[in-house]
């Protein structure tokens, strides 16, 4: 079973960590939301909108080694808490130099900015953190792919990035099941 890290902060976007989770897990994955916050059991993780999503267990209890793909949901407020954060500095770190998928959408690339992690790679973003991506080549397209990065720009791009992130663990034919089951094929 392919495993997925979802790092968690307030002030998360909602559409997209939900719908990521969801076509994620549908397509077999075991998709582990983890929060920044600690505390056992974790508490409560409040979105942008003020829903709020009981994560699996704290980020400082993850180890990289255990994950196929970290995914980073945006969210502007989530996002500037994603990129202080140590842990997730270290996981991002781990995977990219033992070559695992790491996605991020919307205003998640600025936590791949503030880790070195950018410089020369192409990728998108919601436009309003665009100017915070130097040294990246910067693509408008929905979702866009750059080895083991991928990236998209909102809210409105969450379930075709969330199929991409399918196809990468799981093959074009799982991909399409799902989009087929979901009505968004």
């Amino acid at each position: 079973m392919k495993r997925v890290l979802v790092p968690l902060a307030h002030g998360f976007e909602e559409i997209e960590t939900v719908t990521i989770v969801d076509i994620l897990r549908r397509a077999g994955a075991q998709v582990t939301m983890a929060s920044v916050e600690s505390g056992a059991p974790p508490a409560g993780i409040e979105g942008r909108t003020g829903i709020k999503v009981i994560p699996d267990r704290a980020l400082s209890e993850v180890q990289g080694s255990d994950y196929e793909m970290i995914v980073l949901p945006g969210g502007l407020k989530g996002a500037q808490t994603l990129q202080k954060d140590p842990h997730v500095a270290r996981l991002l770190r781990d995977s990219q130099k033992e070559g695992r998928y790491i996605g991020a959408i919307c205003a998640a690339p600025i936590v791949l900015a503030s880790n070195n992690m950018i410089a020369g790679r192409r990728l998108t973003s919601h436009p309003s953190v665009k100017d915070q991506l130097d040294g990246a080549i910067y693509d408008d397209r929905r979702v866009v792919i750059d080895g083991r990065l991928v990236a998209s720009r909102g809210p409105g791009t969450a379930m075709e990035f969330a199929m991409v992130l399918v196809e990468l663990l799981h093959g074009k034919e799982k991909m399409e099941q799902i989009k087929q089951a979901v009505l968004a094929a």
